[in-house]
C-alpha cells in the first residue's frame, strides 16, 4: 500500500476516533446513570479506541494483533447493546427467545475466541498456520457482521411504527457499519486479502455513522422504545441467521475451489457461486420451507403455536379488502388456507333446492362436485360442527361415528380438512382444504382457531348473499311496481269500455253518442298502445318537459266521455305551464276525475279547475259525492292495495300522490261525508315555457 493511501487511511481512522470520543463524552455527561447509557458509552468508547489504535497501526507503531482485538471488542460491545435494547421491554424475569439467545451465545463465543487468539498469538500459531489463522479471523469477523445485521433488523422490525422515529437512526448507522464490514471481510474471505480501497475508506464511513447514533440517543435517552418479540421476529431472525451461515459456508467452499482448483479454479468458482446464489434464492422463495420453518419455531420456541392478534388482523384484512361478490368467496378460501399453510382450497355454498354447489376455489380448480342439502354428510356437519380431518377419518373412522364423506371428496388426492361454515344454527357451506405445506397437525388449538375463523368467514359470506338478494328484490320491486301501475291503467280503460258497451244498446242510434263512442274508443286504443310501450321499457317514470296544464286537463276530461255525468271545466288561465311527464300527469288527473265521477250520483256536480296561486299551478277536482271521513283519509286513502271498490286495486290515489311528489308538488284533499270531496294538485310553474308540448 502506498504512503499516500496510508496517510488517507490514518486521517479517516483519526476522524472516526474523534467522532466517537466526542459522542462518548456527550453520553457520559447526559446519560451516565442509566444502564443502557453505560452500554452505549462502552460501545462508543471502544469504537473511539479502535479508531485510535488503527491510526497507530497504520503508522506501524502497534502490532496488528492489538488492532484486531480492538475491532473484536468494538463489535462485541455493539452486539451487546442491541441485545440489551431487545431485552428492555420484556417483563421482569423473562428471558430472550431461543433464536436471540442463540445469537448472543454464538457472538460471545466468537468474540472470546478471537480476543484470545489476538492477545495470545502463540496459541493461534500452535493450532494452525498463519495463513489459515488469518482466514479464520476473516470468517469470524464476517460472521460477527452477519449477527450484527440480524440484530439491527430485529430491533427495527419489532419496534412499533409510531416509535421507530427514536430508533431508526441507530439502526441505520449500525446497519451501514455492519454491511460495510460484511463486504470487506466477505471479499477478504474469498480472495485471501483485504481490498485496500475499501479498507482505507472504512474510517470515514465510521465517522459518518457517529452523528446518526448521536441523533438516536438524543431522541431516546432511555432506550425504552417499546420493543416486542413476536413469531414474525423469530422467523426473520432464523431466516437471516440461516442465510448468513449459508453465505459463510459458500465463502469457505469458494476459497477452497480457488486455492486448489488449478487452472480451472476461476471457472469452477464462478459457476459454483452462481449455483449457490440461485439455490439461496430458491430456498428463500420456497413456500414449503417457509411454512415448515414457521411451524418449527412455533412448536419449539413458543407456548402457543399462533400469534392470535397477528393472525386475526391478517384474516380480517383478507376478508374485508377488494370487491365483494365472487372475489369474497375466493378470499375467504385463501384466508382459511393460509392460516394452516395450505396451498389451496375450495368453497361450497348452499343454493336452495340445488343443494351445495362449488362457489369458488383457490389453486384447486380440479376439485368439483355437488352435495344435496339433506344428505347424511351435510346433516352430520350441521349437527356436529366439527372440522373433519380426512386423513384421520381414513385411519381411525371410529372417531367420526357414521360419517361418510361424498366420493368426490374422499377420492381427491390432496384433500385434508373439511371446515363447516356455520352461521348460528344453519350450515351456510363448507370449505375443503389441501394438505398443509408445513405439515400442521389438527390439534385442539388448530381446530379452535379454524372454527372461529370459519364462523367469521360465514358471517361475511352471509352478508354478501343478503346484499345480492336485496339487489334482486329491488329489481323485482321495480318491475312489479311498473306492472302494477300498468295493470291499474288497463283496469280503468276496461271500466270505460264496459260503461260504453252498457250504454250502447240504448243510445246506439244517437249520432252524438256514436261520435263520443268513436272518440272514447280511439282514446282507449291510443292509451293501451302507450301502456304496452311503457311495459316493454320496464319503467314507470318518463321524462319531464314543459307541459300546458290546460291541454292536459282537457284531455283528461275528454277521456271520461263514457260517463253520463260530464265534468265542468274552468280554465281561468289557459297559459299555465309546468314541468312534468305529460302521460303521468294526465293519468293522475284522470284517476282523480274518474273517482269523482264514480262517487257522484246523478244530479250531482263534478268540476275540474286550473288556475295560478302563489307561483303554483293548481289543479282542482271537486265533486258533491259521498265524501270521506278524516280517519279514512289519514289511514286508508293513500295506502297501497287498500280499496273500497270490489274490483279496485287500491293503488290509484297512491300513484297520484307519488307522481305529484316526484314532480316537486303536493296533493291535498278536503272531504266531508255526504257533502263531497276536493283534491288539489299544486305544481311549481315552469319559468321557461319555451317548446311547450301541446296536444295533437
Amino acid at each position: 500500500m502506498t504512503e499516500s493511501l496510508l496517510l488517507i487511511a490514518a486521517a479517516g481512522y483519526a476522524l472516526a476516533a474523534l467522532a466517537f470520543l466526542a459522542l462518548s463524552g456527550l453520553i457520559v455527561f447526559s446519560w451516565r446513570r442509566r444502564p443502557q447509557g453505560r452500554l452505549l458509552v462502552l460501545a462508543t468508547a471502544l469504537s473511539a479506541a479502535w479508531g485510535a489504535l488503527l491510526v497507530l497501526g497504520v503508522s506501524g507503531r502497534l502490532p496488528p494483533q492489538l488492532v484486531l482485538a480492538a475491532e473484536v471488542a468494538r463489535n462485541g460491545a455493539w452486539l451487546l447493546l442491541l441485545l440489551h435494547i431487545l431485552h428492555l421491554r420484556l417483563p421482569a424475569g423473562t428471558r430472550l427467545p431461543g433464536p436471540l439467545r442463540a445469537i448472543g451465545a454464538l457472538g460471545a463465543v466468537l468474540v472470546a475466541a478471537l480476543l484470545l487468539a489476538s492477545l495470545f498469538p502463540a496459541i493461534a500459531v500452535a493450532l494452525a498456520s498463519p495463513e489459515l489463522a488469518q482466514q479464520a479471523a476473516n470468517l469470524t469477523l464476517l460472521l460477527l457482521a452477519v449477527l450484527g445485521l440480524v440484530l439491527v433488523e430485529q430491533v427495527y422490525r419489532s419496534t412499533r411504527p409510531e416509535d421507530r422515529w427514536a430508533i431508526k437512526f441507530l439502526c441505520l448507522g449500525l446497519g451501514g457499519l455492519f454491511v460495510y464490514d460484511f463486504l470487506l471481510y466477505a471479499n477478504a474471505a474469498l480472495f485471501h486479502a483485504l481490498d485496500a480501497q475499501v479498507w482505507v475508506a472504512r474510517g470515514y464511513v465510521a465517522a459518518l455513522v457517529a452523528p446518526l447514533i448521536a441523533v438516536s440517543a438524543a431522541r431516546n435517552p432511555e432506550w425504552s422504545a417499546p420493543v416486542g418479540l413476536s413469531r414474525s421476529m423469530a422467523f426473520h431472525t432464523a431466516s437471516l441467521l440461516g442465510a448468513g451461515i449459508y453465505l459463510l459456508l459458500i465463502a469457505g467452499a469458494g476459497y477452497y475451489l480457488r486455492l486448489f482448483g488449478g487452472e480451472w479454479g476461476d471457472v469452477v468458482l464462478t459457476v459454483f457461486l452462481f449455483a449457490a446464489a440461485m439455490l439461496l434464492v430458491l430456498l428463500m422463495v420456497s413456500g414449503t420451507l417457509r411454512a415448515r420453518l414457521r411451524v418449527f419455531l412455533s412448536k419449539h420456541f413458543f407456548s402457543y403455536r399462533y400469534d392470535y392478534r397477528e393472525e386475526w388482523l391478517k384474516f380480517t384484512r383478507a376478508l374485508s379488502e377488494g370487491k365483494p361478490g365472487e372475489q369474497l368467496c375466493e378470499r375467504a378460501v385463501q384466508a382459511l388456507a393460509r392460516l394452516l399453510e395450505c396451498p389451496g382450497g375450495a368453497l361450497w355454498l348452499r343454493e336452495g333446492e340445488a343443494g351445495f354447489q362449488r362457489a369458488a376455489h383457490w389453486n384447486w380448480g380440479e376439485l368439483d362436485g355437488a352435495e344435496p342439502a339433506g344428505s347424511p354428510f351435510v346433516r352430520w356437519l350441521a349437527d356436529r360442527q366439527w372440522v373433519v380431518d380426512l386423513d384421520e377419518l381414513r385411519d381411525r373412522p371410529e372417531h367420526y361415528g357414521d360419517l361418510a364423506p361424498p366420493s368426490w371428496i374422499r377420492d381427491a388426492d390432496d384433500a385434508w380438512l373439511v371446515v363447516p361454515l356455520q352461521l348460528h344454527d344453519d350450515l351456510l357451506g363448507f370449505v375443503v382444504l389441501k394438505h398443509s405445506l408445513g405439515r400442521v397437525g389438527l390439534n385442539w388449538e388448530v381446530s379452535d382457531l379454524i372454527k372461529v375463523a370459519a364462523r367469521q368467514a360465514a358471517a361475511h359470506l352471509a352478508q354478501m348473499r343478503a346484499a345480492n338478494q336485496l339487489i334482486v328484490a329491488r329489481q323485482f320491486e321495480s318491475f312489479n311496481r311498473t306492472t302494477t301501475f300498468v295493470i291499474h291503467d288497463l283496469k280503468n280503460l276496461v271500466a270505460q269500455l264496459s260503461l260504453l258497451l252498457a250504454n250502447a244498446e240504448k243510445h246506439k242510434h244517437n249520432p252524438e253518442f256514436q261520435a263520443d263512442m268513436l272518440e272514447t274508443v280511439e282514446s282507449a286504443v291510443a292509451r293501451m298502445n302507450k301502456v304496452l310501450a311503457q311495459l316493454r321499457r320496464g319503467e314507470a317514470r318518463g321524462h319531464a318537459q314543459a307541459v300546458a296544464v290546460a291541454d292536459v286537463v282537457r284531455d283528461a276530461a275528454a277521456s271520461k266521455q263514457a260517463f253520463r255525468l260530464r265534468p265542468q271545466l274552468d280554465l281561468a288561465d289557459a297559459g299555465l305551464t309546468v314541468r312534468a311527464d305529460r302521460e303521468q300527469l294526465g293519468r293522475a288527473i284522470g284517476h282523480l276525475l274518474q273517482n269523482a265521477l264514480e262517487a257522484t250520483p246523478d244530479g250531482g256536480r263534478v268540476s275540474l279547475r286550473a288556475y295560478a296561486d302563489a307561483g303554483q299551478a293548481v289543479i282542482e277536482v271537486a265533486d258533491t259525492g259521498s265524501g270521506m271521513d278524516e280517519e279514512f283519509i289519514r289511514t286508508r286513502l293513500f295506502q297501497p292495495f287498500d280499496s273500497t271498490k270490489g274490483a279496485g286495486m287500491g293503488i290509484g290515489a297512491y300513484e297520484c300522490r307519488e307522481t305529484v311528489r316526484a314532480l316537486g308538488g303536493q296533493l291535498a284533499v278536503e272531504s266531508t261525508p255526504g257533502r263531497g270531496t276536493r283534491f288539489r294538485i299544486s305544481l311549481p310553474l315552469d319559468d321557461n315555457p319555451a317548446n311547450v308540448e301541446v296536444s295533437a
